[in-house]
């Protein structure tokens, strides 16, 4: 049950402390110019950086309800395979374009360790 815990916080932690900071750099020239450079509009650019705040805000608030949760799982997993999808087909294949894959792999451990917990309640 501890390693559990420890493994469900140092992912859930790992994910959240990759998003909630990009709040903070929606507006940069280098967040823009990758926004323009995957032919995206910049109101999804927005939209799509404020939602995975609140996401990850969501799955790392313990009190958060467990539906909402999932909802903020499904939504970031959706962003990082698509993230991926998008890199590869604009640049092609290359080191940069895992990168949003592996974070979804890290998702993915914080999710699974989330349902363990909550068995093991």
């Amino acid at each position: 049950m501890k390693k559990d815990k420890i493994i469900y916080w140092t992912s859930t932690g790992l994910i959240a402390l990759f998003l909630i900071p990009g709040i903070f750099f929606l507006d940069s020239p280098m967040a823009i110019e990758g926004t323009q450079h995957l032919g995206l509009p910049m109101w999804f650019h927005w939209e799509l950086g404020i939602a995975k705040v609140i996401a990850a805000i969501l799955i790392i608030l313990p009190f958060t309800p467990n539906r909402i949760k999932e909802w903020s799982y499904v939504g970031l997993a959706i962003d990082f395979i698509s993230a991926f999808i998008a890199l590869v087909t604009v640049d092609g294949i290359s080191a940069m374009a895992f990168f949003p894959f592996v974070v979804f792999m890290i998702l993915a451990v914080s999710y699974i360790y989330h349902h363990k917990l909550i068995q093991n309640k």
